[in-house]
């Protein structure tokens, strides 16, 4: 049935006139029908919304037409900009195809071809892929097959725990929130979850162990490898964000950290998960962030970008040994008795394979570097600012962490929301971003231009200083908050 449109916005079809809600309406029934996550909705119920009508490229257009740039990729998905013509006609020839078919008992082209490239693009000895649809699931799945893997080789009463690092985010699952370690978002469901052994963060701004790099000479590997002795015989597996650990505030490993891990799983006989949820397909300047120090884990999580941002999709990438620990007779239920209704959508699994295509058809990774280099001068700037205590940077994931007194690193109190005020100039400036309590998170697209990646920058660095210096620094223009409506390059 054909669909007509009047002058006056409203759509004749079926001899039925239906009128385009205003954007005051759209306003009034998202507060009177969501419930948004991670946002206190009394805060959002007394704010001006923004809420997003269309994307092209790294610019994201609000329902009144106001303009901004997308600074986190729409909460580190976005990679290769929104409205991409390739991915949009893989899905848009996969929908006349079939747009889903279960993957229990049957399965289906793309989750097939999908699961190839995979492999061959990710760390040595992964073989093997099994699909969900979130960065949570697939760490519930990592932590249920390490678990189950020690049980079917006779390890029933040991090898049943897990060790994690402090301030971890391993997503909102009851098994994922057991193996994060960050409070503000986990301490309320504390009596829902099962224990673990929590060994210290690398956060050499804050270092826990009161030591400086690179003096230290990587004691809190040394730490870490105390624990892990310690524990061993009692663990079936070690989580671990490579590199980054994003939702606790962007903290950086140590350059040799991730690999010493590696040899200490090795070592302990503790398998290894790599959740690579935030940094792979790019983030940090590698597809994967382990290949920075050549590490292949275990298991290897894998979600977020992998569809390009288009699609829900996640995928656990375990080793041939793991994955035939599960292989027997059927009376024996070696079976791994997990599922989700879209495993493995086909829909999902073409966006991820145009996606990781455009990789290699546009050298995504190439073009990358060069604005690495120029995102780093860039934020050389903000290290003179009186309310910056450390800039931390690994490729294309920065934190901007704010603090009230630069001497004493004393950090600004939680009810000052300074993150979140800096956040909110951002937006009437025209760039949309998210602080994770002080720190200042900025994870634009990859594909994002250099003229654009500059404006970013220049509004962050002044809505830092009209915060924290508590005084305006000027008029803003409406020449700033509508930035142009053009495409990444």
């Amino acid at each position: 049935m054909s669909e007509t449109f009047r002058k006056d916005g409203r759509i004749l079809s079926a001899n039925r006139s239906v009128k385009r809600p205003s954007p005051r309406r759209i306003e009034h029934l998202d507060k009177k029908y969501i419930w948004h996550p991670f946002t206190q909705m009394q805060d959002w119920e007394q704010e001006r919304q923004i809420i997003i009508k269309s994307g092209k490229g790294c610019v994201l257009t609000d329902i009144h037409g106001k303009r901004y740039i997308d600074g986190v990729s729409s909460l580190w998905v976005t990679v290769h900009g929104h409205r991409k013509k390739e991915i949009d006609l893989a899905v848009s020839a996969q929908l006349r195809k079939i747009a889903h078919s279960t993957l229990l008992g049957l399965s289906n082209v793309p989750a097939i071809l999908l699961a190839e490239k995979l492999v061959a693009l990710a760390p040595r000895r992964l073989s093997r892929v099994f699909y969900s649809d979130s960065g949570s699931t697939a760490v519930e799945i990592a932590l249920k097959i390490a678990f189950q893997y020690w049980q079917q080789k006779g390890r029933l009463k040991s090898k049943t725990g897990f060790i994690s690092l402090k301030d971890a985010y391993h997503g909102d699952t009851i098994g994922s929130v057991s193996v994060g370690g960050i409070d503000l978002f986990h301490q309320m469901y504390r009596p829902l979850l099962f224990p673990t052994t929590k060994i210290e963060s690398p956060y050499c701004y804050r270092c826990p162990l009161g030591k400086t790099r690179p003096a230290c000479r990587l004691a809190c590997a040394d730490a870490a490898e105390a624990t892990i002795r310690k524990q061993s015989a009692n663990t079936a597996a070690l989580i671990i964000e490579p590199l980054v650990q994003g939702a606790a505030g962007m903290l950086l490993q140590p350059p040799g950290y991730l690999r010493k891990i590696r040899q200490l799983c090795t070592k302990y006989n503790l398998l290894m998960i790599a959740d690579e949820v935030a940094t792979g397909f790019g983030r940090t300047g590698t597809l994967f962030a382990c290949e920075h120090e050549s590490v292949a884990p275990d298991i290897l999580c894998v979600a977020k970008g992998i569809t390009g941002g288009y699609l829900p999709l996640a995928a656990t990438l375990t080793t041939e040994k793991i994955y035939r620990g599960f292989l027997g007779e059927y009376r024996e239920f070696k079976t791994f008795f997990h599922g989700h209704t879209y495993t493995g959508n086909p829909l999902a699994c073409a966006a991820a394979i145009a996606s990781i295509d455009l990789f290699t058809k546009e050298k995504t990774l190439t073009k990358l570097g060069p604005k690495i280099t120029l995102l780093s001068k860039m934020l050389e700037p903000f290290m003179v600012l009186d309310h910056v205590g450390e800039v931390r940077q690994k490729g294309f994931m920065v934190g901007i962490e704010l603090v009230r007194d630069k001497k004493t690193r004393e950090p600004y109190p939680l009810e000052a929301k300074t993150g979140i005020r800096v956040t909110l100039v951002c937006r009437e400036l025209g760039l949309i971003i998210r602080p994770l309590g002080n720190v200042i998170v900025l994870m634009p697209p990859l594909s994002i231009s250099r003229g654009e990646l500059e404006r970013m920058l220049r509004i962050v660095q002044r809505a830092i200083r009209e915060i924290t210096e508590s005084k305006s620094i000027g008029r803003r223009s409406n020449q700033t908050a509508n930035i142009p409506s053009r495409n990444c390059e």
